[in-house]
């Protein structure tokens, strides 16, 4: 059984219902054959770079070819003789990357596996199931063949990079290299959510394309289509539009415009409540009630023994894969919305500046660094020294 999130993705570009604008640009790119460019595809989390970035290879290549997905485990050995293994997701026309995940070692994986993909010329399969579909085709109207319909050999492979913001300065640098000598065989498509840490070079030889976050309009559009094709569902919901747009802006609200969240939020509620009206509380993810959990710590207790179990908890959720920077931008949240709640504090704006200030330099060293573990704990003694500073009037 599928996730709402996964089963309601749309695949092609005709059926994505938001943006507009870009979805035609991206229509426009993948019918531009050999000139396809290289792509820099930019926004914050649950805007849909990822499913607008299958729908156009979808169309640039046919879905026969890019849905056809297998994973293969690399090895590399690195400078000093040490052999890693890393996940490649791939097509017939098109692979799937994170290098961050190696750490520091990233550039030897933009160095071996695209230099490999580079010097192997990539075979396209649309072709082929152009010919097939055309041949049913003939057969169907007699015979007659159609020759607008013929389908243009792609003679490239897309290689798509995840994070590709995490890639340390040599990968980024050996990427440059490699988008110079190889872009006869391989485009590239970078994901990140921000432009900041990609180097000059690589933004002057690829097409910035930004996806930003959805409206509330388009949301209440997708949950409610959502909600149409899920009839035992819709019934849990309130019958009147008015009273189901209040629940689906409550959603909206925690999810912060994250419609692959939302969407996971709209399930969860649907799952958990038999009956859902406008008091129905949002379920939010188990990571966050423990980041405000943690943070109401922090504020009651501003001791060396609640720093030991702070440390214990961010341990936990970066090992569950959560960023450090999303923990970060969580944590500062829930400190300027709790500490109004909290007596004994006196300069109150001053204090939610400090730790703003304080927010933004720890951000920065988790950009520059490579353990997240210490810069989350150094903001969050940050914020315990500034929480004292203003409870003691210092």
């Amino acid at each position: 059984m599928a996730l709402w999130a996964d089963k309601y993705r749309p695949k092609a570009l005709a059926k994505l219902s938001y943006h507009d604008d870009i979805t035609e640009q991206l229509s426009k790119l993948a019918d531009s054959g050999a000139n396809f460019p290289h792509l820099l595809v930019y926004g914050p989390s649950g805007g849909g770079k990822k499913t607008r970035i299958m729908a156009m290879l979808r169309r640039l290549y046919g879905t026969g070819s890019v849905d056809n997905l297998k994973v293969d485990v690399k090895t590399f050995v690195t400078s000093s003789n040490r052999k890693l293994e890393f996940n490649v997701i791939s097509s017939p026309c098109h692979m799937e990357i994170t290098p961050s995940d190696m750490g520091n070692n990233d550039r030897v994986v933009i160095q071996d596996l695209l230099k490999e993909v580079g010097q192997t010329e990539a075979l396209d399969f649309s072709g082929l199931f152009h010919i097939a579909k055309k041949e049913n085709e003939s057969k169907e109207n007699g015979g007659e063949e159609n020759e607008k319909s013929s389908s243009p050999q792609r003679k490239f492979k897309v290689v798509i990079i995840n994070e590709s913001e995490k890639l340390s300065r040599d990968a980024q640098a050996a990427l440059r290299r490699t988008m110079e000598k190889f872009s006869a065989s391989i485009r590239l498509i970078l994901i990140c959510d921000t432009t900041s840490n990609i180097i000059d070079p690589i933004k002057s030889r690829t097409l910035g394309v930004r996806i930003g976050l959805p409206g509330k309009d388009a949301m209440r559009q997708v949950f409610e289509s959502i909600l149409s094709n899920e009839a035992d569902a819709k019934r849990s919901f309130p019958e009147d539009w008015d009273e189901r747009a209040i629940v689906f802006d409550h959603i909206i609200q925690e999810c912060d415009g994250n419609l692959r969240l939302g969407i996971m939020m709209l399930e969860a509620m649907y799952m958990n409540h038999d009956s859902i009206n406008v008091q129905t509380p949002v379920i939010k993810p188990d990571w966050q009630l423990v980041i405000e959990s943690l943070a109401k710590g922090v504020l009651k207790d501003r001791s060396v023994a609640r720093l030991t179990t702070c440390r214990t908890i961010l341990y936990e959720l970066l090992s569950h894969a959560i960023p450090g920077k999303l923990l970060l931008e969580k944590l500062m949240f829930c400190f300027i919305r709790l500490v109004d709640d909290y007596s004994g504090l006196h300069h109150l704006n001053k204090l939610k500046t400090d730790i703003v200030d304080a927010a933004a330099l720890f951000d920065e060293r988790l950009t520059l660094g490579s353990k997240d573990i210490f810069h989350l704990e150094g903001f969050i003694t940050r914020v315990m020294v500034l929480l004292e500073s203003d409870s003691t009037g210092q």
